[in-house]
């Protein structure tokens, strides 16, 4: 018997996050797609497990964890020695670098993005209503963490030192749906050159080449 199970849809962008961590580490993990889950085809497990907010449920044996950056953390720690080693850093001091940049992006990035994503990669493509002027609040936001983003780029590799971690693994999922499916979002990306060069290595990763087939 598998031993964890990721609840939820690769499309998502928390799951998308789990599914690449999972793949960093090499671990054997069974993916149990909410879409499938029609009529008389509802499992118990899968209903007493869901997420309310329908994004990503995590099962480690009698562990549920429904948050993606804390599961992340805990596939991480839980199993070092899998898989990339240094992707929770090696040493404290690592570790609470990392844990600055994740905080950056659940604070700052998430937020602008996750509302871009969703006016110009989904309302705008499916004709619905969107708000201009939110759009725009929303890219000078974003515009002004890219800007941070570039300046800490010029001096390291990744945004925690030379190594690829959590810290840059996070931003994967709303960046892939900025760069690929707007234009104003690959903007912010490509004219920031530091910024560009990040993306293309991180979104190159067999990790998350891998997430992306299953979207």
């Amino acid at each position: 018997m598998v031993a964890l199970k990721v609840f939820g849809q690769p499309a998502c962008t928390d799951v998308a996050r789990v599914l690449t961590c999972l793949f960093e580490k090499n671990l054997e993990f069974e993916l149990i797609r909410t879409d499938t889950f029609k009529g008389e085809r509802k499992v118990p497990e899968f209903l007493r497990l869901q997420d309310p907010s329908g994004l990503v449920t995590f099962k480690d044996r009698d562990l549920t964890l429904v948050d993606s950056r804390e599961i992340c953390r805990h596939i991480s720690v839980k199993y070092l020695d899998k898989g990339n080693k240094t992707l929770f850093g090696t040493g404290v001091l690592e570790r609470a670098l990392i844990e600055q940049w994740l905080q950056a992006e659940a604070v700052t990035f998430e937020p602008a993005s996750s509302t871009l994503v969703f006016h110009l990669a989904i309302a705008a493509p499916l004709g619905l209503q969107t708000d201009q002027s939110l759009i725009e609040k929303n890219e000078k936001k974003l515009a002004r963490v890219l800007d941070v983003y570039e300046s800490r780029l010029g001096e390291n590799e990744y945004l925690a030192g030379d190594e690829f971690t959590l810290a840059d693994l996070s931003h994967l999922p709303n960046a892939h749906y900025l760069v690929n499916k707007t234009e104003r979002g690959r903007k912010l990306f490509t004219s920031r050159k530091n910024v560009e060069r990040w993306w293309n290595a991180i979104s190159s990763r067999p990790s998350w080449k891998q997430v992306v087939q299953m979207q």
